[in-house]
Parts: C-alpha cells; sequence; structure tokens
C-alpha cells in the first residue's frame, strides 16, 4: 500500500514541475512579445515609421493593445473561449521555447 503512494506522489510531482514549467514559458513567451511589440525600436514602431517619436509609438501601441483586448471579450462566444484561451497559451508558450533558444544560442534577445 505505501509502494502505491509514493508512486502517486511522484506522478504527481512531475504533473506539478511541467505545469511550472509551461506557465515559465508562458509568462516569458508573453513578456517578450508585448516588449518586442511595443519597446521603442520594437515591432510596433517599425510599423509605423518615422511618423511618431519612440515614445508616442510605445503610448499607441499600448492603447491599441488595451482597444482589441476591451472589444474581443464581445467577439468570442462562451463556448469557443477555451479553445481559443488554449492556442494563446500554447502559442505563448512555444514563443518562449523560441525566444529562450534565440538566448541561448545569440546570447541575446
Amino acid at each position: 500500500m505505501q509502494e502505491v503512494r509514493i508512486k502517486h506522489d511522484g506522478r504527481l510531482l512531475l504533473e506539478t514541475l511541467a505545469g511550472l514549467g509551461l506557465l515559465g514559458l508562458v509568462m516569458f513567451g508573453a513578456g517578450m512579445t508585448v516588449y518586442r511589440l511595443i519597446a521603442p525600436e520594437g515591432w510596433l514602431a517599425r510599423l509605423l515609421g518615422s511618423a511618431l517619436s519612440s515614445g508616442a509609438a510605445a503610448l499607441v501601441s499600448l492603447m491599441v493593445i488595451g482597444v482589441l483586448a476591451w472589444f474581443s471579450r464581445e467577439w468570442i462566444t462562451p463556448e469557443r473561449k477555451n479553445r481559443y484561451a488554449e492556442l494563446i497559451l500554447y502559442g505563448f508558450a512555444a514563443a518562449g521555447m523560441l525566444y529562450l533558444a534565440q538566448l541561448w544560442l545569440a546570447g541575446t534577445l
């Protein structure tokens, strides 16, 4: 009886560690994606070009993210939210893995 409990506790520990690893990847992927989007020399600043200063581009990008987040509450029905939530979760985890690989191989982000 004691051996069964040890095996169960080991599986639970592995599931917990895998969940923490996934959480770390998602947080790193989401954080780096947002940073690359709103950085002074980021994706949105490149998209807007020299029309706006870097500070104004960062402000505009934060406003765009806020507006999209506000309207996305109504665009997605509750039945489809779970599917999109998993897609976003694993997408940010994949982005986190790519950013970590880039950091490891190139030494910079």
